[in-house]
C-alpha cells in the first residue's frame, strides 16, 4: 500500500513524535511523516518531493515567526496545500492564515477529531470516498461567527496584510520600512490604505480591534 506523504514542520521533537505516533495512518491509509524543524529546511524539502501531499506548518520556528512562515512557504511553493498547526487560536491569525493561502488551521490543543477533519481535508479535498461529502471540499478551519471587520481582511492583498500584521505586533513605520524593504513613504501609504479599507480613525483605534 502507498503511504500519504506529509511533511510536517516543528521546531519541538516531542510534538513530531507525538502526531507521528498518533497519526501513522487515516482512514485506512498508512501516512509516512517528512520531518523538518525549520522553515528553510521545510522548503528546501518540499522542493526536492515531488510526491509530498500537504504541509503541517508550526508558525513559531527557529528562523521564523508568525505568518511570515507561512507567507515565505507559499512564495516559495504556491500550490502547495498547507494547513496551519499552532498554539494560538487568536480569531485573527486564524482568519489571515486563511487569506493568505493556507487550506487549513489546527490548534496544538485541539481535541483529536479536529487533527482528523484537518488531516482529511488536506489529504481527501474533495471528502472521502464512498462519504456524502464527495465531491465538495471539507472544511478545515475552525468555526467562527460571522465579522465584519475580519471578512474585510480577508479581503486585503498580501502586502496589506504583511503590514498589518507588523502594525499590529506593534512596529513602527520606520521597522516596518527596514523589515519589507520598502521606502518610509510607501509604508505610510500602506498603513493610510489599511485605515480606510478597516474603516478606523488612527492606529491606536486599529490595534486596539484585534485585542
Amino acid at each position: 500500500m502507498t503511504a500519504r506523504l506529509v511533511l510536517l514542520v516543528d521546531d519541538h521533537e516531542l510534538v513530531r513524535i507525538g502526531v507521528k505516533t498518533t497519526y501513522a495512518d487515516l482512514n485506512g491509509e498508512a501516512i509516512d511523516w517528512i520531518e523538518a524543524s525549520a522553515l528553510e529546511d521545510a522548503i528546501r524539502i518540499y522542493g526536492e518531493r515531488s510526491d509530498i501531499e500537504a504541509v503541517l506548518l508550526d508558525l513559531n520556528l527557529a528562523d521564523c515567526k508568525g505568518l511570515q512562515g507561512l507567507r515565505m512557504f507559499l512564495e516559495a511553493h504556491p500550490k502547495a496545500r498547507v494547513a496551519v498547526f499552532s498554539g494560538t487560536q487568536d480569531e485573527f491569525v486564524i482568519r489571515q492564515a486563511r487569506a493568505l493561502g493556507a487550506v487549513g488551521y489546527v490548534a496544538k490543543g485541539a481535541l483529536a477529531a479536529q487533527m482528523r477533519e484537518t488531516l482529511n481535508a488536506l489529504l481527501w479535498p474533495h471528502g472521502l470516498p464512498g462519504s456524502h461529502a464527495m465531491g465538495g471540499a471539507t472544511t478545515a478551519f475552525p468555526r467562527m461567527p460571522p465579522s465584519a471587520m475580519y471578512d474585510r481582511v480577508s479581503e486585503l492583498g498580501p502586502r496589506h496584510l504583511e503590514i498589518l500584521e507588523l502594525v499590529l505586533s506593534g512596529c513602527t513605520n520606520q521597522e516596518i520600512s527596514n523589515s519589507t524593504q520598502l521606502s518610509l513613504g510607501t509604508v505610510k501609504n500602506y498603513v493610510s490604505s489599511l485605515l480606510l479599507a478597516l474603516d478606523v480613525r488612527s492606529r491606536s483605534h486599529l490595534i486596539s480591534l484585534f485585542r
